[in-house]
């Protein structure tokens, strides 16, 4: 504040506050320098702020500018800042009046040059070479005959159709097109996400799983086709557990994709190649095998009928295979007739012999001696039975003693199983009392417990419990209106009342002017209620 009015000041300069003057000196500088494009290296670059925005410096050999890359504008960049890059930055210039500073406010930033960008892709592929997704060990073989195709391309531009055509040319097969951008903001996070979208297809469900992957995209500069050189898209291609081919660009371009696919392509035509074979070319071998199978067959069976030719000369012929076993035979026979008359001799020599010892004396001697042998049995067999008989009587005897002895044994057993339940029932009887006892004691201290937390041991201090006409308990004066029915409960019983108009939910109820005690109430007033807690 001055303490001079404009006719006391001794010149004619007009006086700001510092407020007016930053402001004046902000909209000078964004006027002057509203759209500008600045060179320089980035420096203390540390990513992305909590919220979003990103902060850093941009420096040359001489002197330094701080920068700023509001959120909005950090998401559409189509290179991502990174510390020591040279860039070209797009934006204005403005101040922060809190400190006098100026900072210029990025919107667009692009590396300074090819040999900026060839420097970046260089440490970028280092970098991704070291942590081993470009080894040759992890690359996954082709399969030779895919029943699925999965596609990720523009779905707009030529590449899709050329695909397409070369591979209904050489074996039609099923096609799934996952559609993304191939270039601009965001295409190469469309990339990664159709890579592992295709990759975590469910089994089951409608979409088949593809066989073999084909990232495709036309030729262009290397700002076109930088998309495939982001690193999530190189993490995506690695990590797919399907086989994917890199198709991106002509023969002579080269991305970050083409060293972490299981294959890379020339062109999009030639992953078609790579995917599917020629089908004709198929017919063809295979019917070109079919003939050499039937001509190795019919030259194989020629061999063996030979050969059987040959072996059937040099065996003998039927008559004389047939010649020893037939004179054999004819001896046989001649010689059975001989055979037959001397068995038939010999039998009756031999029934002579055996019928010359049958004499009438020798059968009467032999039925003599059966017959004392049987009469031996007999008397053998008396003497058994009656030595079974004698054993019988003795054990009926035992038994019948056993019999006799039988109640006094049963009874004593009896005395000693009374005395034994008498025993146990005292036993029981004490073990019983002793256990109802502790039951008892545990319920006598519940009960002394629940008492203590009971809500009408508090009545009896003088509180009360007012309920609302459902019997629920009401907790504050608010949850009342007037007019409501009400029940009130006191340590020795409960009435009912109505809730009038003076109620206050929001504030303090208004003091009521109490009666007029009685002279012998106030003559000996009563003692005041304790604190509940």
């Amino acid at each position: 504040m001055s303490f001079f009015s404009d006719t006391d000041s001794p010149t004619n300069l007009t006086e700001y506050s510092v407020s007016d003057l930053s402001g004046s000196i902000k909209r000078t500088i964004e006027q002057a320098f509203d759209q500008v494009r600045v060179r320089g290296e980035i420096s203390g670059y540390r990513g992305q702020h909590s919220s979003g925005h990103a902060y850093f410096s941009l420096k040359d050999d001489k002197a330094r500018i701080d920068a700023v890359i509001w959120k909005g504008s950090f998401s559409r960049l189509r290179f991502k800042p990174e510390e020591g890059m040279e860039v070209i930055a797009t934006g204005k210039i403005t101040t922060f009046p809190g400190s006098s500073k100026y900072q210029i406010v990025i919107e667009a930033l692009e590396p300074a040059g090819a040999g900026a960008l060839m420097a970046l892709l260089e440490e970028r592929r280092r970098k991704l070479a070291a942590e081993g997704l470009f080894d040759t060990e992890r690359k996954k073989p082709l399969p030779f005959l895919p029943k699925v195709i999965g596609v990720v391309t523009s779905p707009t531009g030529a590449v899709i159709r050329d695909i397409l055509h070369r591979i209904a040319d050489r074996f039609p097969v099923h096609v799934v097109v996952w559609p993304v951008k191939v270039q601009g903001e965001g295409s190469g996070q469309e990339v990664a996400a159709a890579i592992e979208g295709f990759n975590t297809l469910d089994p089951l469900g409608p979409i088949q799983i593809p066989d073999v992957l084909i990232v495709a995209r036309g030729g262009g500069s290397l700002e076109d086709l930088w998309s495939f050189n982001d690193e999530i898209v190189v993490r995506a291609a690695a990590a797919s557990k399907i086989p994917l081919i890199s198709a991106v660009g002509h023969e002579t371009d080269w991305t970050l994709i083409d060293h972490a696919a299981d294959r890379r392509a020339p062109t999009p035509t030639g992953a078609a190649e790579m995917a599917v074979p020629v089908k004709a070319d198929l017919d063809a071998e295979i019917a070109s095998l079919a003939a050499r199978l039937r001509g190795a067959t019919a030259r194989q069976m020629d061999n063996r009928r030979q050969g059987v030719r040959a072996l059937a000369r040099a065996l003998p012929s039927l008559d004389q295979l047939l010649a020893l076993p037939r004179r054999r035979f004819d001896e046989a026979a001649a010689g059975l007739g001989r055979g037959l008359q001397m068995n038939t001799v010999n039998k009756r020599r031999a029934f002579e012999r055996t019928a010359a010892h049958l004499r009438p004396d020798m059968l009467l001697t032999r039925i003599a001696e059966r017959r004392q042998r049987v009469a031996d049995r007999v008397l053998r067999a008396e003497r058994i039975v009656e030595r079974r008989l004698d054993q019988l009587r003795a054990r009926l005897s035992a038994f019948d003693v056993s019999l006799r002895a039988t109640p006094a044994r049963i009874k004593t057993q009896t005395e000693r199983s009374r005395d034994r339940l008498k025993g146990l029932a005292l036993r029981a009887e004490s073990a019983l009392s002793g256990d109802l006892s502790r039951r008892r004691a545990l319920v006598q201290a519940q009960d002394r417990v629940l008492q203590s937390l009971s809500y009408r041991n508090v009545l009896k201090r003088g509180y009360a419990l007012v309920r609302d006409e459902d019997g629920v308990p009401v907790k504050g004066a608010a949850a009342l209106g007037p007019g409501r029915a009400i029940a009130i409960e006191f340590a020795d019983g409960s009435v009912e009342a109505v809730t009038g108009a003076g109620t206050n939910p929001g504030g303090s109820t208004p003091p009521r002017k109490k009666p007029a005690k009685p002279e012998a109430e106030a003559a000996n007033p009563a003692p005041r209620q304790g604190s509940l807690f």
